[in-house]
């Protein structure tokens, strides 16, 4: 039996033997808002329904970015959300904000996403749908990439993945659930110095089709939202490291000069669609790979030249 969850304070750090969760009122009395359009998880019957009844999410890799805006559109999407990270300060922020349930886990480590799942469903009484959202990048090519920063990235993007899926399907099944993995548009086309970050995505990409096929008999989808650039805190870096004295608005500019939107994407935009994937709206939709990129998978590299509303650097 999972052991209970000892509180935590926002300044704590965290621990790796077990995920926690603060020691905070529960949310779920809160007004419902299940009848509002994108509601993610099943809405067997029309109006209102019970706290109890409300879906239960839970975004692995919530402390900022993509996963923080997941949790935010879920919960006033009415949801009941419970978020998952590392740095305890960090979620215990987004889960304020938002009125989510913190629980600090490593999700690289078996023990402590057994311990995760196994808590979410104690505190909450089923899990409704799980987003994998965990990533990090570390640059490098071929025969600059380390063997620690190769091992690094894919246990965070990818083997993370199967160890979440592997805890949660069986809870996934019992609600007739779903799983999303918030992959992205460098594993579906190649580039020089992300050779990790590229082969821990596809790999990402392809196990949750796997999951699709094995599960979908079981009643549960699993479906993978590609995005490109998305202004969040660890793409923020990226720009800082690469771009030199460049402003974050330029170096964003410059790197989404291909895109034919011609910027990067908000955090929220990508989040809607997670949200989509997760909800019934999208009920015959499983195996699938959504790019939310401004179009720039669908621009033909051979033809950028003689493209004249691209302006070269």
């Amino acid at each position: 039996m999972p052991r209970p969850a000892r509180p935590t304070r926002p300044d704590e750090p965290a621990r790796n033997d077990q995920p926690t969760r603060p020691d905070q009122p529960d949310r779920s009395d809160q007004p419902d808002r299940s009848d509002q359009p994108d509601q993610p998880g099943p809405t067997d019957q029309p109006g209102r329904t019970a706290p109890s009844d409300r879906p239960v999410l839970l975004v692995a890799g919530a402390s900022s970015g993509i996963g923080a805006a997941v949790a935010a559109r879920g919960t006033d999407g009415g949801a009941r959300v419970a978020v998952c990270a590392r740095r305890a300060g960090a979620l215990r922020a987004v889960a304020d904000a938002c009125g989510a349930t913190p629980y600090v886990a490593d999700v690289t480590v078996r023990g402590e996403v057994d311990e995760l799942v196994a808590a979410v469903v104690r505190d909450h009484g089923r899990l409704d749908g799980v987003v994998a959202n965990a990533g990090t990048i570390r640059p490098g090519g071929l025969l600059d990439l380390s063997d620690e920063d190769w091992d690094a990235t894919l246990r965070t993007n990818l083997t993370s993945v199967f160890l979440l899926a592997r805890a949660a399907l069986p809870h996934l099944a019992a609600a007739r659930g779903a799983f999303v993995t918030v992959g992205s548009v460098a594993g579906l086309r190649a580039a020089a110095g992300a050779s990790a970050y590229a082969a821990s995505k596809a790999g990402a990409g392809m196990l949750t089709s796997v999951i699709a096929a094995e599960f979908g008999p079981h009643g549960v989808r699993a479906n993978t939202v590609c995005p490109g650039w998305t202004r969040t805190e660890m793409a923020d870096e990226e720009m800082r490291e690469f771009t030199g004295g460049l402003s974050l608005d330029a170096a964003y500019a410059q790197a989404t000069v291909l895109v034919p939107q011609r910027r990067a994407a908000a955090a929220e935009e990508v989040a809607d669609a997670v949200l989509w994937l997760l909800g019934p709206r999208s009920s015959y939709v499983n195996g699938a790979t959504l790019t939310v990129d401004g179009g720039l998978t669908s621009v033909d590299a051979g033809r950028v030249p003689f493209d004249f509303h691209v302006t070269p650097r």
